[in-house]
């Protein structure tokens, strides 16, 4: 292992993937550090969706033109990526269908309606998309841009295109220490110790003894989200089902994702058979004929949550040579691309929105929402 980097990137899930991969693409010197597999923690537990609409919950400020930045950069990635890794992500159109089964509901997806690329549709229109819809549904807000991927497959083949452009990615190699000395840093990993001009911490949940290390308060909890797995004969359902917060997610690797959970400072990854009652209870809600499917396997991943639901992107408050970008919630795999290159133009001194970087920070105050 070679013991100097420009930039050492700890954590090896799509974030931290991401990260080095722009970092490459623009010539950096950059290393991984992943104290397991990559993508092999929260990243392999998601569904995949890129809602940049359906996870705004009505807000379409400033979360929601970062996230939508962040999908339609994939749709350049999907075959930028593959040319470079030959991996699929498993980039997938249809869309979402954000169901309503009352007239409350309706209201409530009112300010979704209101932006330009999304459609309400009656219950007929609905039933013509989705002829196994339930009965009880009264119509949804169609999202056509909101697509999804395959989550592992896409942290992968953004770690291994970051490799085919000369990054290092280490395996199983968790971070103890970090220290600076002059103009550097020593990291310290289960290999022995590196140095580097620029670190990134992208640890997700698990970020908080390495915040402390560096000076930083804040902290991360665990919002664990447990999913159940499906496979089916027959190709049955062409758009993501989408009803508070629960989902129907169908992948083109032939599987369908149902899920999830939201349970908060549980750091297991078991799942509870609880958990799987309720799964299949809103499943069955959404689509009837649910009940008949075959479980493939069950999944479980821990959500890293900041004290407003939004990340920490962006420099360290007191060292403008570190960098963090962690606390993703929900929303890792469609905030990957947008976190990357932010992060690419801040150690490059580039142009970032300042908005963004405001909203962002580490440091922001609890009153400062997006």
């Amino acid at each position: 292992m070679r013991t100097n980097y420009e930039v050492v990137v700890i954590g090896g899930g799509i974030i931290g993937c991401s990260i080095a991969y722009y970092l490459a693409e623009a010539q950096m010197d950059v290393a991984v550090f992943d104290g397991g597999q990559i993508g092999n923690k929260t990243t392999k537990a998601a569904a995949g969706m890129l809602g940049a609409h359906s996870e705004s919950d009505g807000d379409f400020s400033l979360f929601f033109p970062f996230a939508r930045s962040s999908q339609a950069e994939y749709i350049r990635l999907k075959d930028e990526l593959y040319e470079l890794s030959g991996m699929d992500i498993g980039y997938r159109t249809g869309g979402i269908l954000k169901l309503a089964f009352s007239e409350r509901d309706k209201s409530n997806l009112d300010p979704l309606v209101k932006q330009p690329t999304v459609d309400w549709l009656d219950y007929e229109t609905v039933k013509k998309m989705q002829p196994e819809i339930s009965d009880t549904v009264i119509g949804a807000a169609y999202i056509a841009d909101d697509v999804n991927v395959i989550p592992t497959s896409t942290c992968l083949a953004f770690a291994k295109s970051a490799q085919m452009l000369g990054a290092s990615i280490f395996e199983n190699c968790p971070v103890y220490d970090i220290k600076k000395n002059g103009n550097e840093y020593t990291v310290k990993t289960d290999n022995g110790e590196v140095r580097a001009k620029h670190i990134v911490l992208a640890t997700g949940v698990y970020s908080n003894s390495l915040f402390q290390n560096l000076g930083i308060s804040e902290k991360l909890k665990p919002v664990k989200g447990e999913s159940i797995i499906v496979h089916h004969d027959k190709p049955f359902l062409e758009h993501t089902l989408f009803y508070e917060k629960s989902y129907i997610v169908p992948r083109n690797n032939g599987k369908v994702v149902i899920g999830a959970t939201m349970i908060e400072d549980d750091w297991s990854d078991s799942i509870s058979l609880q958990s799987v009652e309720v799964l299949l209870k809103h499943a069955k809600t959404m689509l009837p004929s649910s009940i008949n499917w075959k479980i493939d396997s069950f999944t479980s991943g821990l959500r890293p949550t900041t004290f407003d639901g939004h990340p920490f992107i962006g420099r360290h408050p007191e060292d403008e040579q570190i960098f963090i970008a962690c606390g993703h919630f929900r929303n890792g795999i469609l905030l990957a691309p947008a976190t990357g290159k932010m992060i690419r133009n801040l150690i490059l001194k580039q142009e970032v929105n300042k908005e963004w970087i405001d909203a962002f920070r580490i440091n922001r105050q609890e009153k400062v929402m997006i």
